[in-house]
């Protein structure tokens, strides 16, 4: 789901971005093949053990390999002396499957939210003692909850996302709702120069849209889905492909198209819309009537982790507001720690563009969530009322039909 995000922006922009969004790797790697019990929650902190091994998605933690002058794991490794080993995965399915594997340990991950729910419901990532993570209590308030189970806290917020609807303002009108996407007479007027995000949880935004236009379906979480009404979004999708010119994995691709003149209406993250903008681009991003989904990153503690302590001096240097920023500046999110628009750390504008601190804004967002079997989040008994939703291999199988098939 996440790639690299941030590029320069100029005359060439839409080439530029394609080949810093795929052009990103990593070094290292750490995997230590003793398999161990899961691990529970600490209470107390010890000396660093003098290695850390993090799996992450490309462009997600940087130190100095893919640009010099972007390296915030460095710093960490001669402060703490814990020496980084960075496992990259390619892919959201690539990183659960590593997590899985009962062989390898990996002290954190960065997960995104649809790897996230299954990695605490299947019991692979150990609860986090927040009281133990300086600045915690800084972190916006609503993130904080996303990974809330039983009263246990299972991931520190890492960067936050929305996904917008963006269109460019000299071919489409202002759309107000997510109908300008979906609904067949109107996606009809766009054919082929609209793109969608590749993803399963893009359904979440076609359930959105039934929401408001099928009442009787009675959708209330667009991420908690009975089997009648991911069939139902899988319709809408299925409907709406003939006229998508282009479902974007990496983030660039959608700014490219939109920069290309080959897409004018589509999802989006601000990102888009902000790179778009500062080129000069005609584009706008809005929120339609029904609402939108977001999404966070997380880092979250493996259940085999092995150093724990220099586990927990990795998530304090990420929240803080220094890390924050430079993580915000490179992968072109929202930081999760607001502190990192104070002071001179980030541009006004750029914390203006993302809604840094914008507690209305961020309280009217939905977050994207593993869809599970039991509606509402997995594991988080006061919402989990009935078993009778759809998983995420579910809705991987209505998106593959949907939009591939």
């Amino acid at each position: 789901m996440r790639a690299t995000r941030r590029v320069k922006v100029g005359a060439a922009v839409a080439v530029a971005l394609a080949l810093a969004a795929a052009g990103l790797g990593a070094s290292g790697g750490g995997d230590d093949k003793e398999p161990v019990g899961a691990a529970q929650v600490a209470s107390t902190l010890g000396p660093g053990e003098g290695m850390l091994n993090l799996l992450t998605l490309p462009g997600a933690t940087e130190g100095g390999s893919t640009d010099p002058r972007v390296d915030w794991v460095t710093p960490f490794q001669e402060r703490t002396g814990c020496k980084v080993g960075l496992k990259v995965a390619k892919t959201p399915e690539d990183m659960a499957g590593l997590m899985r594997d009962k062989d390898r340990r990996y002290d954190g991950v960065a997960a995104p939210p649809e790897v996230a729910g299954r990695l605490i419901a299947e019991n692979e990532v150990a609860p986090v003692n927040t009281d133990l993570v300086d600045g915690y209590k800084k972190l916006e308030p609503k993130l904080r909850g996303q990974l809330r189970r039983d009263g246990k806290y299972y991931g520190i917020p890492y960067v936050w996302g929305v996904n917008l609807l963006m269109y460019d303002t000299r071919a489409v009108p202002q759309p107000g709702s997510w109908a300008a996407l979906f609904d067949p007479g109107q996606a009809r007027r766009y054919s082929g120069k609209l793109v969608m995000r590749d993803s399963p949880l893009a359904i979440a935004e076609a359930a959105l849209y039934l929401k408001g236009k099928e009442r009787k379906l009675k959708i209330r979480d667009p991420y908690s889905l009975t089997p009648r009404q991911l069939a139902a979004a899988g319709r809408v999708l299925a409907a709406q492909r003939p006229h998508v010119g282009q479902y974007w994995e990496r983030p660039a691709e959608a700014v490219s198209a939109f920069a290309g003149g080959r897409a004018v209406l589509g999802q989006a993250w601000p990102y888009q819309v902000d790179v778009l903008n500062r080129a000069s681009r005609p584009v706008q991003g809005v929120i339609p009537s029904e609402g939108v989904t977001g999404w966070m990153d997380a880092w979250m503690i493996g259940a085999r982790v092995q150093h724990p302590n220099c586990m927990y001096q990795w998530l304090q240097w990420t929240a803080s507001p220094d890390v924050q920023q430079q993580v915000a500046e490179w992968t072109g999110v929202a930081p999760a720690n607001p502190l990192a628009c104070s002071g001179d750390r980030l541009k006004p504008g750029f914390c203006a563009a993302y809604r840094v601190g914008d507690r209305d804004y961020i309280d009217d967002i939905t977050f994207a969530h593993a869809p599970s079997k039991t509606c509402g989040r997995a594991g988080k008994s006061e919402e989990a009322e009935k078993s009778d939703c759809t998983d995420y291999a579910e809705w991987t199988r209505t998106w593959i039909e949907s939009t591939k098939l």
